[in-house]
């Protein structure tokens, strides 16, 4: 029997996509112990009745998920549109913890759940986080240093409750971190992709406040954007942004931010996020086309590393993608199961991707859980 299922469904009515849900978890993996739950934001004032209904049908206690403006599954995917994404899981006994309230820093955290993180010693970690939060991006860094641990999840999208399932108890919560962290012998891989592309090289920055960047090597920044621009045969700045890249990574690795504004006067660019002097950055494009090659590239480099199927895997795309890059909303899930195989899949579109330590944007961040041996 599969250590994981997972179903899915999408209706207008909130109970009615339960039972289809539900009706897809049949036979559960022996020993179920752990959910996962996306919905899209249609149903975020919805999600702690429906998650009670999940662990009525199943007796799983624990459950972690969020909602987000589209919801992943096995080569499908839902975005705009009530939906439900569902996986339960079989793990064994003591190899997770489930934690959430991280909102301000990492002392209650310490407590609660100290204890077993140096018996187990996690190296892998589910996290959701609300972007509304603006110690977020510290927190991400911190937990994953401090515990070490491999983060890997999203940040919630919603138009209306940006709610957290965390645990066994009732409700949502906001405003924070919650996930379930993994013992060191719970196996998994990951692979992250690009949305973006490069139309020209890495430069150091030269000269920068805040998030406007002055100068790069020497010169006004509006002017090499500009310039390439120009070499790359571009002929607008639409879908431009601005890709910082990452200290120490050996496999090119960048952080997407976007470009919120030109001084045309100074040659200065205003992007979102901290610059600093000595940063190096390149500017790059949102194509549909390249994203796809990286998706693609991601999976197969994903598949050569592997022996068997994986046994469940969890994605988290930007809300930025989707139907918004790629031809349908199914797009990334079909190609996830073009490659690997049809396994048990969940996730959700969010509104910034975890990976590792970091924040990224416009990305999707595939997390593949290894059979038992």
């Amino acid at each position: 029997m599969s250590e994981f299922i997972s179903s899915h469904a999408a209706d207008e009515d909130a109970d009615e996509a339960m039972s289809l849900t539900l009706a897809g978890l049949a036979p559960l993996p022996q020993g179920a112990n752990l959910g996962f739950v996306y919905a899209t934001d249609s149903f975020a004032a919805e999600l702690p009745s429906l998650v009670g209904k999940l662990r009525e049908a199943t007796g799983v206690a624990e459950w972690v998920g969020t909602v987000g403006l589209g919801v992943s599954a096995t080569a499908a995917g839902y975005f705009d549109r009530p939906a439900l994404s569902v996986m339960v899981g079989a793990l064994p006994g003591g190899s997770f913890r489930v934690f959430s309230g991280l909102e301000r820093g990492m002392e209650t955290f310490r407590h609660s759940h100290g204890a077993w993180i140096a018996e187990k010693k996690p190296g892998f970690g589910i996290v959701h986080a609300d972007p509304r939060n603006p110690k977020t991006p510290e927190l991400v860094t911190q937990l994953a240093e401090e515990l070490p641990c491999y983060l890997v999840g999203g940040l919630t999208s919603s138009r209306s409750r940006h709610a957290q399932v965390a645990g066994a108890g009732a409700g949502a919560a906001e405003g924070g971190i919650s996930g379930v962290l993994f013992a060191s012998d719970v196996a998994v891989a990951c692979g992250l992709s690009q949305g973006c592309s490069p139309i020209g090289p890495s430069r150091a920055v030269s000269e920068a406040e805040g998030n406007v960047i002055k100068e790069i090597e020497g010169r006004p920044a509006l002017e090499l954007l500009k310039a390439d621009l120009e070499a790359s045969g571009q002929r607008t700045s639409q879908a431009l942004h601005v890709a910082l890249s990452v200290p120490g990574s050996d496999t090119g690795d960048y952080l997407v931010r976007n470009l919120l504004g030109v001084d045309p006067e100074k040659g200065w660019i205003g992007i979102g996020d901290h610059v600093s002097a000595g940063d190096r950055v390149m500017f790059c494009r949102r194509d549909p086309k390249s994203a796809g090659e990286d998706l693609d590239r991601m999976l197969k480099r994903l598949k050569a590393r592997r022996n068997a199927a994986p046994a469940a895997g969890l994605y988290y795309s930007c809300v930025a993608r989707g139907p918004h890059l790629f031809e349908g909303e199914s797009t990334e899930a079909e190609m996830i199961a073009g490659t690997l195989g049809a396994f048990p899949l969940t996730g959700f579109f969010g509104n910034g991707e975890i990976s590792s330590s970091r924040l990224y944007g416009y990305t999707g961040v595939l997390a593949l859980f290894e059979p038992r041996q």
